[in-house]
Protein backbone atom coordinates (compact mmCIF):
# COMPACT_ATOMS: atom_id res chain seq x y z
CA UNK A 1 0.00 0.00 0.00
CA UNK A 2 1.16 3.52 -0.77
CA UNK A 3 0.91 6.36 1.73
CA UNK A 4 1.72 10.05 1.48
CA UNK A 5 2.93 11.66 4.73
CA UNK A 6 2.60 15.47 4.76
CA UNK A 7 4.39 16.74 7.86
CA UNK A 8 6.58 19.83 8.31
CA UNK A 9 8.54 18.46 11.28
CA UNK A 10 11.39 16.42 9.69
CA UNK A 11 11.83 14.30 12.80
CA UNK A 12 8.17 13.30 13.01
CA UNK A 13 7.98 12.73 9.25
CA UNK A 14 11.02 10.46 9.29
CA UNK A 15 9.77 8.52 12.32
CA UNK A 16 6.40 7.88 10.68
CA UNK A 17 8.08 6.99 7.39
CA UNK A 18 10.43 4.49 8.99
CA UNK A 19 7.67 2.84 11.01
CA UNK A 20 5.40 2.45 7.99
CA UNK A 21 8.21 1.11 5.81
CA UNK A 22 8.89 -1.63 8.37
CA UNK A 23 5.25 -2.66 7.94
CA UNK A 24 5.73 -3.01 4.19
CA UNK A 25 4.15 0.30 3.16
CA UNK A 26 5.56 2.42 0.34
CA UNK A 27 5.93 5.94 1.73
CA UNK A 28 6.36 9.34 0.09
CA UNK A 29 6.92 12.45 2.21
CA UNK A 30 6.19 16.16 1.74
CA UNK A 31 7.26 18.81 4.24
CA UNK A 32 4.77 21.56 3.42
CA UNK A 33 1.12 21.76 2.46
CA UNK A 34 1.56 22.98 -1.11
CA UNK A 35 4.02 20.22 -2.01
CA UNK A 36 1.76 17.67 -0.30
CA UNK A 37 -1.23 18.83 -2.32
CA UNK A 38 0.74 18.63 -5.57
CA UNK A 39 1.93 15.09 -4.79
CA UNK A 40 -1.56 13.93 -3.76
CA UNK A 41 -3.07 15.26 -6.99
CA UNK A 42 -0.31 14.08 -9.31
CA UNK A 43 0.12 10.56 -7.96
CA UNK A 44 -2.02 7.71 -6.68
CA UNK A 45 -1.98 6.89 -2.97
CA UNK A 46 -4.04 4.54 -0.84
CA UNK A 47 -4.12 7.03 2.04
CA UNK A 48 -2.72 10.42 3.09
CA UNK A 49 -1.40 11.28 6.58
CA UNK A 50 -1.73 15.05 6.93
CA UNK A 51 -0.56 17.53 9.56
CA UNK A 52 -2.62 20.70 10.12
CA UNK A 53 -0.16 23.46 11.01
CA UNK A 54 2.25 23.68 8.07
CA UNK A 55 3.89 26.34 5.91
CA UNK A 56 2.46 27.09 2.49
CA UNK A 57 -0.99 25.61 2.94
CA UNK A 58 -2.34 24.29 6.22
CA UNK A 59 -3.84 20.83 6.41
CA UNK A 60 -7.41 22.10 6.36
CA UNK A 61 -6.80 23.86 3.05
CA UNK A 62 -5.03 20.85 1.58
CA UNK A 63 -7.90 18.47 2.26
CA UNK A 64 -10.46 21.09 1.17
CA UNK A 65 -8.74 21.53 -2.18
CA UNK A 66 -8.38 17.78 -2.65
CA UNK A 67 -12.11 17.27 -2.16
CA UNK A 68 -13.02 20.21 -4.40
CA UNK A 69 -10.86 18.59 -7.11
CA UNK A 70 -12.79 15.34 -6.75
CA UNK A 71 -9.91 13.51 -5.10
CA UNK A 72 -11.36 11.17 -2.46
CA UNK A 73 -8.17 9.52 -1.25
CA UNK A 74 -8.68 8.82 2.47
CA UNK A 75 -7.06 11.45 4.69
CA UNK A 76 -6.01 10.98 8.32
CA UNK A 77 -5.14 14.17 10.17
CA UNK A 78 -2.14 13.60 12.47
CA UNK A 79 -1.71 16.71 14.59
CA UNK A 80 -0.96 18.21 17.99
CA UNK A 81 -4.21 20.20 17.83
CA UNK A 82 -6.55 18.31 20.14
CA UNK A 83 -9.51 20.67 20.52
CA UNK A 84 -12.98 19.45 19.63
CA UNK A 85 -13.46 22.35 17.21
CA UNK A 86 -10.17 21.49 15.51
CA UNK A 87 -11.44 17.98 14.94
CA UNK A 88 -14.84 19.19 13.78
CA UNK A 89 -13.20 21.55 11.28
CA UNK A 90 -11.07 18.73 9.92
CA UNK A 91 -14.08 16.51 9.31
CA UNK A 92 -16.09 19.37 7.85
CA UNK A 93 -13.31 20.07 5.34
CA UNK A 94 -13.29 16.42 4.26
CA UNK A 95 -10.88 14.49 6.50
CA UNK A 96 -11.76 10.85 7.18
CA UNK A 97 -10.01 10.36 10.52
CA UNK A 98 -8.15 12.36 13.16
CA UNK A 99 -5.33 11.30 15.47
CA UNK A 100 -3.53 13.55 17.97
CA UNK A 101 0.16 13.62 18.86
CA UNK A 102 1.71 11.93 20.71
CA UNK A 103 0.23 8.84 19.11
CA UNK A 104 0.50 5.08 19.25
CA UNK A 105 2.05 3.57 16.13
CA UNK A 106 -0.14 0.49 16.59
CA UNK A 107 -3.25 2.69 16.53
CA UNK A 108 -1.98 4.72 13.57
CA UNK A 109 -1.38 1.68 11.39
CA UNK A 110 -4.68 0.10 12.41
CA UNK A 111 -6.57 3.27 11.47
CA UNK A 112 -4.75 3.53 8.16
CA UNK A 113 -5.62 -0.07 7.29
CA UNK A 114 -9.24 0.58 8.22
CA UNK A 115 -9.37 3.69 6.01
CA UNK A 116 -7.94 1.78 3.06
CA UNK A 117 -10.45 -1.04 3.51
CA UNK A 118 -13.41 1.34 3.69
CA UNK A 119 -12.24 3.45 0.76
CA UNK A 120 -11.70 0.65 -1.74
CA UNK A 121 -14.84 -1.50 -1.99
CA UNK A 122 -14.01 -2.30 -5.61
CA UNK A 123 -10.84 -4.09 -4.55
CA UNK A 124 -11.33 -7.70 -3.50
CA UNK A 125 -10.66 -8.25 0.18
CA UNK A 126 -8.56 -11.29 -0.72
CA UNK A 127 -6.57 -11.45 -3.96
CA UNK A 128 -6.55 -14.84 -5.67
CA UNK A 129 -4.66 -16.53 -8.49
CA UNK A 130 -5.47 -20.21 -8.56
CA UNK A 131 -4.30 -21.76 -5.30
CA UNK A 132 -2.40 -18.61 -4.37
CA UNK A 133 -4.16 -16.08 -2.11
CA UNK A 134 -3.09 -12.79 -0.57
CA UNK A 135 -5.03 -10.93 2.11
CA UNK A 136 -3.55 -7.40 2.18
CA UNK A 137 -5.48 -6.29 5.26
CA UNK A 138 -4.43 -9.30 7.37
CA UNK A 139 -0.99 -9.38 5.70
CA UNK A 140 -1.34 -13.12 5.05
CA UNK A 141 -0.40 -15.09 1.94
CA UNK A 142 -1.23 -18.75 1.32
CA UNK A 143 -0.61 -21.45 -1.24
CA UNK A 144 -3.54 -23.85 -0.85
CA UNK A 145 -3.79 -24.31 2.94
CA UNK A 146 -0.15 -23.47 3.65
CA UNK A 147 0.57 -20.04 5.07
CA UNK A 148 3.63 -18.50 3.42
CA UNK A 149 6.37 -16.83 5.46
CA UNK A 150 7.29 -13.61 3.67
CA UNK A 151 9.25 -10.51 4.62
CA UNK A 152 7.37 -7.20 4.30
CA UNK A 153 9.17 -6.46 1.01
CA UNK A 154 8.47 -9.91 -0.41
CA UNK A 155 4.82 -9.52 0.57
CA UNK A 156 4.71 -6.12 -1.14
CA UNK A 157 6.10 -7.50 -4.39
CA UNK A 158 3.68 -10.43 -4.32
CA UNK A 159 0.70 -8.18 -3.57
CA UNK A 160 1.60 -5.92 -6.50
CA UNK A 161 1.99 -8.87 -8.87
CA UNK A 162 -1.34 -10.29 -7.67
CA UNK A 163 -3.10 -6.98 -8.33
CA UNK A 164 -1.63 -7.04 -11.84
CA UNK A 165 -1.97 -10.79 -12.43
CA UNK A 166 -1.88 -11.80 -16.08
CA UNK A 167 -0.15 -8.50 -16.98
CA UNK A 168 3.51 -7.90 -17.75
CA UNK A 169 5.03 -5.42 -15.27
CA UNK A 170 8.47 -3.85 -15.51
CA UNK A 171 11.14 -3.63 -12.84
CA UNK A 172 10.61 0.13 -12.73
CA UNK A 173 6.89 -0.32 -12.05
CA UNK A 174 7.57 -2.78 -9.24
CA UNK A 175 10.19 -0.48 -7.70
CA UNK A 176 7.85 2.48 -7.82
CA UNK A 177 4.99 0.55 -6.23
CA UNK A 178 6.87 -1.39 -3.56
CA UNK A 179 10.15 0.31 -2.70
CA UNK A 180 10.52 3.42 -0.60
CA UNK A 181 10.76 6.63 -2.63
CA UNK A 182 14.18 7.27 -1.08
CA UNK A 183 15.60 4.15 -2.75
CA UNK A 184 17.97 5.14 -5.55
CA UNK A 185 19.86 1.88 -6.00
CA UNK A 186 20.03 -0.59 -8.86
CA UNK A 187 16.64 -1.74 -10.12
CA UNK A 188 18.10 -5.24 -10.41
CA UNK A 189 17.21 -5.59 -6.72
CA UNK A 190 13.80 -6.57 -8.12
CA UNK A 191 15.40 -9.68 -9.67
CA UNK A 192 16.68 -10.66 -6.24
CA UNK A 193 13.23 -10.40 -4.68
CA UNK A 194 11.57 -12.23 -7.55
CA UNK A 195 14.04 -15.05 -6.90
CA UNK A 196 13.19 -14.99 -3.18
CA UNK A 197 9.49 -15.12 -3.98
CA UNK A 198 9.85 -18.06 -6.31
CA UNK A 199 11.54 -20.00 -3.53
CA UNK A 200 8.62 -19.20 -1.23
CA UNK A 201 5.53 -19.51 -3.42
CA UNK A 202 6.55 -21.78 -6.30
CA UNK A 203 9.44 -24.17 -5.73
CA UNK A 204 8.08 -25.99 -2.63
CA UNK A 205 4.76 -26.57 -4.40
CA UNK A 206 5.99 -27.52 -7.87
CA UNK A 207 4.46 -24.36 -9.37
CA UNK A 208 5.69 -21.66 -11.75
CA UNK A 209 3.50 -18.65 -11.04
CA UNK A 210 6.03 -15.92 -11.83
CA UNK A 211 7.18 -15.79 -15.44
CA UNK A 212 10.15 -13.75 -16.66
CA UNK A 213 9.43 -11.85 -19.86
CA UNK A 214 12.94 -11.32 -21.15
CA UNK A 215 13.82 -7.69 -21.78
CA UNK A 216 10.49 -6.48 -20.38
CA UNK A 217 9.71 -7.65 -16.86
CA UNK A 218 7.58 -10.23 -15.06
CA UNK A 219 4.11 -11.68 -15.17
CA UNK A 220 2.20 -13.59 -12.50
CA UNK A 221 0.01 -16.25 -14.08
CA UNK A 222 -3.70 -15.57 -13.63
CA UNK A 223 -4.16 -19.20 -12.57
CA UNK A 224 -1.36 -19.01 -10.02
CA UNK A 225 0.94 -21.31 -11.95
Amino acid sequence: MRVLVVEDDPGVAETVRRMLVTEGWVVDVAHDGRTGLEKAVADSFDVVVLDIMMPGLNGYEVVRQLRRAGNWTPVLMLTAKDGEYDQADAFDFGADDYLTKPFSFVVLTARLRALVRRAAPARPAVLTAGSLTVDPAAHVARRDDTQLTLTPREFGVLEYLMRRKGEVVTKAEILRAVWDVNYHGDENVVEVYISYLRRRIDTPFGCRAIETIRGVGYRLAADGG
